[in-house]
């Protein structure tokens, strides 16, 4: 089932990409006057947002398109949002769904579904503001 999911999340993306659906999405952010920092702040939160409800792989497959198009329309080095794209990927902190790894605690653990949210949530917050910040200082916008 997972590689099943990958797959189509993979397949979505492409999607995304060849229907235009991430262009449409760039243009309204770049429509909005957000300066790269806070486009980058957007996409880091909607991807950790997607990471949060299914794999992380799916959740960057995506992301990524709409990431790489955000960058080619404010005109600014794609490397800083495929940046962000991947640590919000790998950031799936709130939910026992959200990765494996989560999941294969959560039952023998006797963890309860808000145990996640309660530690998760902090730390993504600090996950998101500290990424976002460095991100930009080690691949410039």
């Amino acid at each position: 089932r997972l590689l099943l999911l990958i797959g189509s999340a993979l397949g979505f993306a492409t999607s995304i990409n060849a229907s235009g659906l991430a262009a449409n999405i760039s243009s309204v952010i770049q429509s909005s006057d957000v300066s790269p920092l806070g486009a980058l702040f957007l996409v880091y939160i909607v991807t950790m947002l997607m990471t949060e409800l299914v794999t992380n792989n799916a959740a960057a497959a995506l992301a990524l398109p709409i990431a790489l198009s955000i960058a080619e329309d404010l005109g600014v080095d794609y490397r800083p949002f495929a940046m962000a794209v991947m640590v919000a990927g790998s950031s799936s902190f709130a939910t026992p769904i959200g990765y494996q790894t989560n999941t294969m605690v959560w039952g023998p653990g006797g963890y309860r579904f808000l145990d996640f949210t309660k530690v998760g949530l902090p730390l993504n917050l600090a996950y998101t503001v500290i990424s976002c910040l460095l991100i930009p200082l080690i691949w410039p916008f």
